[in-house]
């Protein structure tokens, strides 16, 4: 009777293990989702055909050292940089927007390997806490006419909180994100790479921005997310969304820089860079700019809808394709209003002094974009947001695609393909 008993336990442990396998068939761990052939390879063989375009790309953009401008100085001739270190700091002015007098808005620096001299700073220098100890670079003017060389104030060193908060970033990173997080700064710092040698030489050099912009953010974005993400078909699906939202704001870009007849030298610093580098095409340079700007917030955007694809299909390998990429949409919109709100924000914020200036003049709203500066920032930020919703369905159609209509089958736990 007792081995009857132990038999008859067993079989039900058996029967509970089996519902309980069907009763959880829609489980991420026990759904083997297998992508249908055609997909993979139309997904695959597209994103081959792109880094091949992109390495292509590279090495035909890529800039020579004859085709740089010439250097500029970023001194006047003669003058040197130097640094030293407070001793003493006056107190500001009374009269608000005053000279500086010997008595006031004046810095005592001991300069490094040189003479203790007393420089004039504007009054909002002194707002900043600027107390005894700290350090501030400085610009040495020649002696001229008889007369011993003199010290300018230059600006604050921020090297070392920069440094420390650059060091702290990337170890909160490293800890909460950990190897996930590390891949991303790696990817990051690819991107800067990047950037500085190949995108910023080659603007300088004439090219066109258009063709700079795909193939520079063509090949970021295909390091950034197989590294960050891990080679996998989601990952690959999101990178062609990205890919695809990064050519539909290229096309948005030169389109709106065209029709609203933008100059693209929107400021002094435009001013400096035509004198120093007049074969730069500055329409071009805000087209890039337009396509560079979106890249980030587009990465995490496709990220996330592709995920939400494989998600869903692991939850319900019987969902219908029409029905998944409904409901991975009803996911993009929340995430698309929520994304619109960072990029209005983060403009608002980077260029908060000027909102402030540009309401001293009490204009109208619209007649603010008579200003080629706003306008060249609604124009990059409309663009940019546009290229990022349109990539929301672009995504999410190629995720779906690619997935296709699996059926369940149970497997052991973490079999679902990634």
């Amino acid at each position: 009777m007792t081995t009857g008993r132990r038999r008859a336990t067993r079989g039900e442990r058996r029967g509970h293990t089996h519902g309980h396998s069907h009763g959880h068939a829609h489980n991420h761990g026990d759904v083997d989702l297998t992508v249908p052939r055609l997909p993979r390879l139309v997904l695959l063989g597209s994103l081959a055909l792109v880094a091949i375009a992109t390495v292509v790309g590279l090495f035909v953009l890529w800039p020579s050292t004859a085709d740089a401008p010439a250097p500029a100085d970023f001194f006047a001739p003669g003058e040197t940089s130097a640094s030293g270190v407070i001793t003493a700091v006056s107190p500001r002015c009374a009269t608000a927007g005053g000279p500086a007098s010997e008595n006031c808005n004046r810095l005592a620096v001991r300069v490094d390997d040189g003479p203790e001299v007393s420089v004039s700073v504007p009054p909002y220098v002194l707002a900043a806490g600027l107390a005894p100890g700290a350090r501030v670079d400085l610009t040495k003017v020649p002696a001229q006419g008889g007369a011993p060389a003199s010290y300018q104030f230059f600006g604050v060193d921020h090297d070392l909180p920069i440094a420390l908060l650059v060091g702290l970033f990337v170890l909160v990173v490293a800890v909460v994100a950990r190897l996930r997080g590390v891949l991303a700064l790696a990817g990051l710092a690819v991107a800067g790479v990047v950037l500085w040698r190949f995108m910023l030489p080659a603007l300088l050099a004439g090219e066109s921005g258009t063709w700079v912009a795909l193939t520079g953010s063509a090949a970021i974005m295909f390091v950034v997310l197989y590294l960050a993400h891990g080679p996998s078909l989601r990952t690959s699906a999101a990178l062609a969304g990205t890919l695809a939202g990064v050519g539909i704001t290229a096309l948005i870009g030169l389109w709106a820089v065209d029709a609203a007849h933008l100059a693209g030298v929107g400021d002094e610093t435009g001013e400096i860079l035509a004198s120093f580098a007049p074969g730069v095409s500055f329409r071009g340079l805000l087209t890039c700019a337009v396509i560079v700007a979106g890249l980030g917030v587009l990465n995490d955007v496709t990220i996330t809808q592709s995920s939400a694809v494989w998600e869903l299909r692991a939850a319900d390998p019987e969902m219908g394709r029409r029905r998944l990429f409904g409901s991975a949409m009803r996911i993009g919109r929340d995430h698309i209003a929520s994304t619109i709100y960072t990029i209005v924000f983060a403009y608002a914020g980077t260029s908060l002094a000027l909102l402030m200036v540009l309401s001293l003049y009490q204009r109208p709203l619209l007649g603010l974009l008579s200003d080629e500066a706003i306008a060249e920032e609604v124009v990059r930020t409309l663009a940019s947001a546009l290229g990022l919703v349109l990539a929301v369905p672009a995504t999410t159609a190629i995720a779906v695609a690619t997935v296709g209509r699996q059926s369940a089958r149970h497997g052991p736990a973490g079999s679902v393909d990634n």
